[in-house]
């Protein structure tokens, strides 16, 4: 994990503002260093005479959080010879389906070094930086894995940047009224400018120098785009279907494929049980994905617990509500890693006032003796969900340590950090999208208290992990929320098709660059295992019938597994084959009503309402 700043000016250079530089800071708290390069501007003939452009001013930031390899690798990554340059910020879980060992940074940019490099008898033709602007294609299609980056290529003088298919990391992007070009890991929150996210729709390329055509597609329409000279423009190399032709020059070759919405006569669809061989596919698929982002963390990077602190230091906690997903990936986690390795499961929970009151104005016996002695953190439903899955776990792999760290947020605690909150969520503005970035901003914080449980005795605790695991992604595979059993209500298999199609073409344009940002701010990084590229093609590739019980609801109910609720059934399967029937049955909740940061003022406020 790494935050990122560049910015190109005519005017001279333009470094971060303090506030920026400190949430970089925070993103990569191991390293932070900064570059400037000049780019002095070639004359060319216009219709006015000879022309000399003014010079170009380069400035990157690179922050390092060090999450891979046995150093920490300082950036921007400068390669001595051209003077290219990368700012990474991600993880290359596999290159041309190759696992990738080490620090992924220097891998990456070595193989983008060797597809700009020309050979001794080169020269510079538009034919030569065609076919380089080919080779980089080929490289940035190759990666697997979350990523945002600025690659300045200087032997051709162009800028490279962009966001993974899924915008599972964050990138934002404002142009000043005096034409420079800022992008950047996070917004400014002293200027009131918007500052959109970089769309994940494709590879951006920016030259800098002149006389350069090339055929790709423009930002916001696909069409060709002549970049004149003198005047340098943004392009887009955009995402391709793996399974479609395009007719551009250039194009990113997608990893996954289209949706599956083959049918067939309903009677002939079987219902799926504990031997269907999705069961088997999804534990192998699932368990692959969380091999790559648990193991080869380096342990002596984590963040530094007191000295005075009994415990020892864990490199891996859960985003842990108790729901199906989290908990299937903690149960699957604990077939990868050692039995000694300790496992956080980071549960937040939140007084909401509103929430309170009503619970202070329930009429019937006791309610006043009972109302008191609630606890506003033990009316939040994930908090329960929780504790019950935790016990589950335990008593389904003894031997290792479950932390249940309990995060309990008073509401004063809420309103003295909503303005950063507030900040870092930006583009983003509405009520829901800030109270979903409390929990996950809380939680990733990871500091409460933890329970032991031989003494009973309450202890106050922080992570010392820099790695979370989070659920995210398995509703939209396989159909988890109650909106796909609406469209099924509604309009059988093809209206079920149709909204688990919208749901991932949304994935890229939604919120994940938002969850970064936030998240990243306590210097930590989350992984998604649901969203590895292989575990998304094939659940694409999955008929839905294979993935949802939807339209089998009379089906036989196997011995000793009672009926499972139709959304995610595959993954519901899954956790009662581990040995957690509690889990299999636990109904879906939405994050801001499982830890009751929605409405915390008033019960009539929209989650579309933008905040003040």
């Amino acid at each position: 994990m790494c935050g990122i700043f560049f910015s190109l000016s005519q005017e001279g250079y333009v470094s971060p503002s303090d506030t920026v530089l400190a949430c970089l800071e925070r993103r990569g708290p191991d390293h932070v260093k900064v570059l400037r390069r000049v780019i002095a501007g070639k004359a060319f003939r216009s219709a006015e005479g000879l022309v000399q452009p003014s010079p170009k001013y380069l400035t990157f930031v690179s922050t390092v959080l060090c999450l891979r390899g046995h150093c920490v690798v300082p950036q921007p990554l400068v390669d001595d010879f051209s003077d290219s340059l990368l700012c990474w910020n991600g993880e290359a879980w596999r290159v041309n389906n190759e696992p990738v060992h080490g620090n992924d940074a220097e891998v990456v940019f070595r193989m983008l070094l060797q597809a700009t490099q020309n050979s001794s008898r080169d020269v510079l033709t538009e034919d030569s930086k065609e076919k380089t602007l080919e080779r980089v294609v080929r490289v940035i299609s190759s990666i697997s894995g979350p990523y945002a980056f600025v690659f300045y290529d200087a032997v051709h003088q162009r800028l490279y940047y962009g966001r993974d298919i899924l915008g599972r990391r964050s990138l934002v992007h404002r142009k000043r009224a005096d034409g420079t070009h800022i992008i950047s890991s996070v917004c400014d929150s002293t200027v009131p400018e918007i500052w959109p996210e970089v769309e994940a729709d494709g590879l951006y390329m920016l030259p800098l120098g002149i006389n350069i055509k090339i055929n790709i597609a423009a930002p916001a329409y696909d069409e060709i785009r002549n970049i004149e000279a003198g005047s340098p423009a943004i392009g887009r190399i955009p995402w391709s279907s793996r399974d479609m032709v395009s007719n551009l020059s250039h194009v990113l070759q997608s990893p996954f494929p289209p949706l599956n919405k083959s049918l067939r006569d309903q009677k002939q669809h079987p219902a799926l049980s504990l031997n269907s061989l999705g069961v088997f596919r999804l534990a192998q698929e699932l368990s692959q994905s969380l091999s790559h982002r648990v193991k080869e963390v380096p342990v002596h990077l984590l963040i530094a617990l007191p000295d005075s602190s009994p415990k020892k230091p864990v490199t891996l906690a859960i985003l842990f509500s108790g729901g199906l997903d989290c908990t299937v990936l903690a149960r699957l986690v604990h077939d990868l890693l050692p039995a000694e390795q300790s496992i956080d499961l980071l549960n937040v929970a939140f007084e909401n006032p509103r929430v309170v009151a009503a619970g202070k104005n329930i009429s019937g016996p006791n309610s006043e003796s009972k109302s008191a002695a609630c606890s506003p953190y033990s009316l939040c439903p994930d908090r329960n969900t929780g504790l019950i899955s935790h016990e589950e776990l335990r008593r389904v792999c003894p031997g290792r340590t479950w932390r249940f760290v309990s995060i309990d947020i008073p509401y004063t605690e809420t309103l003295d950090h909503r303005a950063q909150v507030k900040s870092l969520i930006r583009p983003h503005d509405t009520e829901m999208d800030i109270s979903i970035a409390y929990a996950l901003y809380f939680a990733a914080r990871g500091s409460g208290t933890v329970r032991e449980h031989t003494t009973g005795e309450v202890s106050p605790y922080t992570t010392s992990a820099r790695i979370l695991l989070s659920g995210l992604g398995a509703d939209e595979l396989f159909a988890g929320y109650t909106r796909h059993a609406t469209a099924f209500s509604h309009r059988g298999y093809p209206g079920l098709l149709d909204e688990l199609e919208l749901d991932f073409s949304r994935l890229g344009k939604r919120n994940l660059g938002r969850d970064d940002r936030v998240i990243s701010h306590w210097g930590r990084e989350v992984r998604y295992p649901y969203l590895d590229e292989r575990l998304v093609s094939w659940a694409l590739e999955c008929p839905v019938w294979e993935k949802c019980g939807f339209g089998n609801l009379a089906a036989f109910v196997e011995a000793n597994v009672p009926a499972l609720e139709p959304g995610k059934k595959l993954l519901r399967l899954l956790a009662w084959e581990l040995g957690m029937s509690g889990v299999a049955t636990e109904k879906k909740r939405a994050i801001q009503f499982g830890a009751r940061t929605a409405k915390m003022e008033r019960g009539k406020t929209k989650g579309t309402q933008v905040i003040d």
